[in-house]
């Protein structure tokens, strides 16, 4: 069942108790009151006709000590007589409860007349056949008699009034909820809007469809509700963005990887062959192992890379205060017997918060794809100096320099600008992709400034650690 039909019955049920109570309370309480004024007046008019009794009484002759009881029916049919046009009914019973006189249809029931005590009035409702009565009682002392006077008064339009009460609100409640029930599923229909723009929103983006969002169409709770859930739907989107973009960047590395041990594994197998199948010269048996020595090379390169990077993305960097003339003072060991490359470092003093071995592997791979980048003999800065927000390290080169529009490819596994140039070092691509990982570590990231034939520079910011 909808929201909206919901919110419809529970407001239909609750108005509908509301108005049958309310309605019942309403009409039995003008009925009570009705009710309650006709006692009051039948009980009055029992106190006149005592009166008159009393008063018709004393005019009996002084011979007689007690009231007869053929007196009390003859004064009973004279006040009878006098009200006749009221349609009141009496009747007069002794001491004893034995009755006296009574009107013609004074229905016998007694148990009023037995609750009654000397010197007390008492009333109650009745119904004889299809009317309904006040029935009150006193009592009369006349000529050492206590008698008891009751009468029946007619009241049958007043419960009439009550049934016609009853009868009328049922049609108002009637029509009241009708109309309320209109009013309120155009309301519900309204205040569900929201919901309704949700639901076919959450719909179309089921369906693949991540741009859709939900129009606004309230202030109310139910309209941050729809800012919140479009802001959800933003934060899908990007993710969704996020994972097409990883699974394309997995699928591109998986084709560049088989690609790349195609190429070399090609040229194993051909030379290999060739070695295997056929008595060569001297010369090109030389050259056809150099092939394969050079190309079984390059594979094993790309392994160990691959075999880093993969170890880099799961790995959690556990930083330490390092002083950075370890790393300068490293690197110039390391190359100090590349005889053919310029290779000049400075650094101004200073600590940084790093993994040793990762960051040597940074400048390392750094080194190596400048030296790579540069003709034989070329010049190769290496520099650390202290910046805004850190310690910056920078690693410049003078050779071919790399195009604005490859600076943001550079970075992925597997991409080489010049991918013939890169294999004749034994580039295998991944160097750099290594470098990114290892950076994101340190919450830092590589900069590239570079043009071609002006050669490149790139640098990193480490956390300084302050003396």
């Amino acid at each position: 069942m909808k929201f909206s039909f919901k919110l419809l019955l529970c407001t239909f049920f609750v108005l509908a108790a509301a108005m049958g109570f309310s309605g019942y309370y309403f009409v039995n309480y003008v009925f009570q009151t009705s009710l309650e004024r006709e006692a009051g007046q039948a009980l009055d008019e029992s106190s006149i006709l005592g009166f008159a009794f009393e008063t018709a009484a004393l005019s009996v002759p002084a011979k007689y000590n007690v009231l007869q009881d053929q007196t009390v029916e003859q004064i009973a049919t004279q006040l009878e007589a006098g009200n006749r046009s009221s349609g009141r009914l009496l009747r007069l019973s002794d001491e004893e409860g034995r009755t006296l006189y009574a009107s013609e249809g004074f229905a016998p029931d007694g148990s009023l007349l037995s609750q009654t005590g000397e010197g007390m009035r008492a009333w109650q409702a009745v119904q004889a056949g299809e009317k309904y009565y006040i029935h009150t009682v006193g009592t009369i002392s006349a000529l050492n008699r206590a008698l008891y006077l009751e009468t029946l008064r007619d009241v049958s339009e007043v419960f009439s009034e009550r049934q016609l009460g009853f009868r009328v609100y049922r049609r108002v409640t009637v029509l009241v909820l009708a109309a309320g029930a209109g009013i309120m599923l155009l309301i519900s229909s309204w205040l569900t809007k929201p919901i309704r723009q949700l639901t076919r929103a959450t719909k179309r983006m089921a369906a693949g469809e991540y741009g859709y969002r939900a129009k606004k169409v309230s202030e109310d709770e139910l309209g941050q509700l729809t800012v919140d859930f479009n802001r959800m739907a933003g934060s899908l989107e990007e993710k969704v963005e996020e994972l097409e973009a990883q699974i394309q960047d997995r699928e591109d590395f998986v084709a560049a990887f088989a690609h790349e041990l195609k190429t070399p594994l090609t040229s194993i197998i051909g030379y290999a062959d060739l070695l295997r199948s056929r008595q060569l010269e001297e010369e090109k048996q030389i050259l056809s192992a150099n092939y394969i020595y050079t190309e079984g090379k390059r594979l094993e390169a790309m392994s160990l890379r691959l075999l880093e990077l993969i170890v880099t993305r799961r790995h959690e960097a556990e930083l330490t205060e390092v002083p950075v003339e370890a790393f300068f003072s490293w690197l110039q060991e390391m190359f100090a017997t590349r005889e053919k490359m310029g290779l000049d470092v400075s650094w101004e003093a200073g600590r940084v918060k790093a993994e040793n071995g990762l960051i040597k592997t940074v400048l390392l791979n750094l080194v190596d794809n400048a030296c790579k980048a540069s003709e034989p003999g070329g010049r190769i800065e290496v520099t650390g100096q202290r910046c805004e927000g850190g310690y910056r390290f920078c690693v410049k080169d003078y050779g071919v320099g790399i195009p604005r529009e490859e600076q943001k490819k550079i970075l992925g596994a597997f991409y080489m600008v010049d991918k013939s140039r890169a294999r004749s070092k034994n580039g295998a691509g991944l160097g750099l992709a290594l470098c990114e990982e290892i950076l994101r570590l340190h919450q830092s990231r590589l900069e590239i400034e570079s043009a071609p034939g002006a050669g490149s520079s790139f640098s990193f910011v480490l956390q300084e650690v302050s003396e």
